[in-house]
């Protein structure tokens, strides 16, 4: 049997550690050889590298993309698509989604992986159908939480519904590594009696458990996992490429990879992680193990961005005590997954709460939002008193909130004119509205000043 890799250094493992701060320039050195390494797929766009692209590297992330295709011509590029969010914090309408997976599969991504932090799956079918109308490759997810209302059979019934909806493989994400190793035996198990397609596992290794429960997954038929290089694994990342390749191969397992090559990827990226371990950017606390978090249920990349925010408002003493409210907050909301924008959400208010020293005194837009039932059904029974608080006599919706929006993009592409080059940046905008503008400003501002330094070298009689 063959299990099939996907490399996340450039992608997951990067957002777990560092909070998605390496540039393309970091990596590109690589890329070449990447290639070489037999994996199934890199994992190298979505999530929070769009995000991250324009607000803090100026970079294009289209032109990111772009890049990467161009030197990577044999391993699949994989993204993350947050369904109808796409990959912002809000849902756009119908026509934004299709434009961005069609825009995304013609520069270079060849699987989506699709979710939606509720496993309201209505919320994935038009990205699942628009994958499909573009011939890339649609893996639809399940996003694996425990709690009162979660069980097994309400997982395989998701296989099925994701299976019916035509998507070629399924993905279990387990965003905080709360999966235990007989726990992913038989989901597995469950899923591979259920359906057809190839079923994948995402992990981190955030709670120690993610090898065991990799191996038992394996044991019980999964196709593929999600690994890291080994040094930007372990913590909040994934298990480390080579040591999980190193036991399936003693095992009597096929993975394809090539250990030399995956040596020369190694040593290549330790420098790297070397520079952010001594700039402070890789926290210590995301390289340790946290068993509380089979408690409080965090994943690894809003684990690193809730310690940013405690940072950034002196806070951090405040650490235990947020992690502490984080899975209070998420019962009142009905125990949604923890996975963006979901994991944002339940994290500012479990901050807010904290730092006003008073449940719910400040309410977030999102929250709100959520229950107005603009996300899609919650998962459970949320807090009627909350709902109160917020609602007061008005009903959540129950249609699809997607079917309320009108299309947006030939109005914004006009209010860009002259701003935006191409429709991908109409698409960024739409994502990210001040953060794009303000990197399409400094880009204009870049090029003027590159304009005129060659105007000044000009030498004199040239025209």
């Amino acid at each position: 049997m063959r299990v099939n890799f996907t490399e996340t250094v450039l992608r997951d493992a990067n957002q777990s550690l560092i909070a998605t701060r390496m540039s393309f320039a970091e990596f590109e050195g690589i890329l070449e050889i990447m290639d070489r390494a037999g994996y199934y797929s890199l994992e190298c766009w979505g999530g929070a590298t769009f995000d991250s692209c324009l607000r803090y590297l100026s970079e294009d992330p289209w032109e990111r993309l772009r890049k990467i295709k161009a030197k990577v011509k044999n391993t699949k590029l994989q993204m993350l698509l947050r369904g109808q969010n796409i990959l912002g914090y809000r849902h756009y309408p119908d026509e934004i989604v299709r434009k961005f997976v069609a825009h995304s599969a013609k520069n270079g991504i060849d699987i989506f992986r699709i979710f939606d932090a509720l496993n309201d799956f209505r919320n994935i079918e038009v990205a699942v159908d628009e994958t499909l109308k573009q011939g890339a490759h649609a893996q639809g997810c399940i996003c694996y939480t425990t709690s009162p209302i979660h069980n097994l059979e309400k997982y395989a019934a998701m296989g099925t519904q994701l299976e019916k909806m035509g998507v070629q493989s399924i993905c279990i994400k387990d965003m905080a590594g709360i999966m235990g190793p007989q726990e992913a035996y038989d989901l597995i198990r469950a899923l591979k009696s259920n359906v057809k397609v190839p079923v994948f596992l995402h992990t981190h290794s955030t709670t120690g458990l993610a090898p065991m429960t990799y191996l038992k997954a394996v044991h019980a038929g999964c196709d593929g996992i999600d690994t890291a290089i080994s040094c930007f694994s372990g913590g909040t990342s994934q298990p480390a490429t080579e040591s999980m390749q190193y036991s399936l191969k003693q095992m009597g397992y096929e993975t394809g990879l090539h250990e030399k090559v995956l040596k020369e990827i190694n040593d290549y990226f330790k420098p790297i992680k070397s520079k952010y371990v001594e700039s402070g950017q890789m926290d210590a606390f995301v390289m340790g193990t946290e068993t509380d978090a089979l408690v409080y249920q965090i994943p690894g990349g809003m684990l690193s961005n809730l310690i940013a925010q405690l940072k950034a408002q002196n806070a951090i003493d405040k650490l235990d005590e947020v992690l502490a409210e984080t899975p209070v907050v998420r019962k009142d909301l009905g125990y949604p997954p923890l996975v963006t924008p979901m994991s944002q959400m339940v994290g500012v208010q479990a901050v807010a709460n904290v730092l006003t020293g008073e449940r719910y005194k400040n309410i977030s837009k999102e929250i709100k939002a959520y229950l107005k039932g603009e996300y899609g059904f919650a998962p459970g029974q949320v807090d009627e008193e909350l709902i109160q608080k917020v609602l007061g006599d008005e009903k959540p919706m129950t249609t699809r909130f997607a079917e309320t929006l009108e299309p947006i993009f030939e109005e914004t592409k006009k209010q860009l004119a002259g701003l935006a080059y191409n429709d991908e940046d109409v698409l960024s905008y739409i994502a990210f509205p001040p953060v794009a503008e303000k990197y399409f400003r400094e880009r204009e501002e870049s090029k003027t000043k590159v304009v005129d330094y060659i105007i000044q070298k000009k030498p004199e009689g040239t025209v």
